[in-house]
């Protein structure tokens, strides 16, 4: 007696899957859709951190004007430039002990409550950089 084989549905759709044996989507776009829904609730705080400090690099590094490596900037323009002063990647301590932080190659030095020196790091400092949270 031969048996028939039990029709399995796509795991997204619901429509009938044809093919081998072990298919579990009718197509491309079903399998797409359920992999990055899958995937989906994992990463978004990830995502959006790393968009977060993206964001913050391109503020410093705009905000430095063209020609030059430091300038002074007043904390309130950075925050209304939607910089957020919680995320950045890492932070050196010159040897003076002053502490910059960095979104990347680019970071700043708090001066006073309100001045901040933004900079363009070195790329001889990168070496030495302490890795750690801001």
């Amino acid at each position: 007696m031969i048996e028939q084989p039990v029709a399995k549905s796509c795991l997204t759709c619901g429509k009938t899957v044809r093919g081998r044996s072990d298919k579990k989507f009718c197509g491309d776009y079903c399998r797409n859709l359920y992999n990055n829904e899958m995937k989906s609730g994992t990463n978004h705080l990830i995502r959006n951190i790393t968009n977060t400090i993206r964001k913050n690099r391109r503020i410093l590094k705009d905000a430095i004007p063209e020609g030059r490596v430091t300038t002074r900037l007043s904390r309130e323009q950075l925050l209304a430039s939607g910089f957020q002063f919680r995320y950045g990647t890492h932070y050196f301590v010159n040897s003076s002990g002053q502490r910059y932080f960095f979104c990347y190659d680019y970071g700043y030095l708090q001066i006073d409550q309100d001045c901040l020196l933004v900079v363009r790091q070195r790329p001889d400092r990168r070496k030495t950089a302490e890795r750690s949270d801001p």
